[in-house]
């Protein structure tokens, strides 16, 4: 049975709670991991992990040392102009890996996913349901059309910061968004109507 007050020392606790989080994750996926779960694990009371770190999704971004928040980026896709969400997304995500504070690590993660096989599963299911999901229901796009923006975001941010591929690496942030950004554009415009033949 989980404790109701605090373990001596928030540094331990937090630090208790970030090893139970990563190991339920890691058993159960994102999708069935629970904050109950992770507080029995940690031998915690559920209020103290929300107490450290807020919701489900604010757990696995802490566990993974992911440098993002999950309802910013969903925010800044889809608050603004319809025409110009891509090159929104875009800027975000160009400014997460040139941002000291982010950049390593989102390359950590980038590393650790492409050398395992259960950390891509975790990272893979988070975004279906904490970014995508919620990026394709606020558009009412299909699912597989934000697949495809990630899949192409993550093939730039290999090839662009881990691989290094010239002339991708020294291109400018501007270069990168004037030829990517209509691309996603693409990918993520409204649905013509039922009838009307598909773009």
């Amino acid at each position: 049975m989980a404790k109701t007050g605090r373990r001596p020392g928030p540094t331990r606790t937090r630090e208790a709670i970030l090893a139970a989080a990563r190991a339920e994750f890691a058993a159960r996926g994102y999708p069935g991991a629970t904050i109950r779960g992770i507080a029995a694990a940690a031998g915690v009371n559920p209020a103290l992990v929300h107490h450290f770190f807020g919701t489900k999704e604010q757990v696995f971004v802490a566990a993974l040392a992911l440098p993002v928040d999950p309802a910013r980026v969903v925010a800044a896709v889809v608050d603004g102009p319809r025409a110009e969400v891509g090159e929104r997304l875009l800027r975000l995500f160009l400014g997460l890996w040139t941002a000291p504070e982010s950049a390593a690590a989102f390359l950590a993660v980038f590393r650790s996913v492409s050398g395992s096989e259960r950390a891509a599963a975790l990272l893979r299911q988070f975004l279906e349901s904490a970014v995508l999901g919620r990026v394709a229901a606020a558009l009412d796009v299909p699912a597989l059309r934000a697949a495809l923006v990630a899949a192409h975001l993550v093939g730039l941010a290999m090839a662009r910061y881990v691989v290094r591929v010239e002339p991708l690496t020294s291109a400018s942030d501007d270069e990168i968004v004037a030829v990517v950004a209509p691309v996603l554009n693409g990918y993520l415009a409204p649905l013509p109507p039922v009838g009307a033949s598909p773009v």
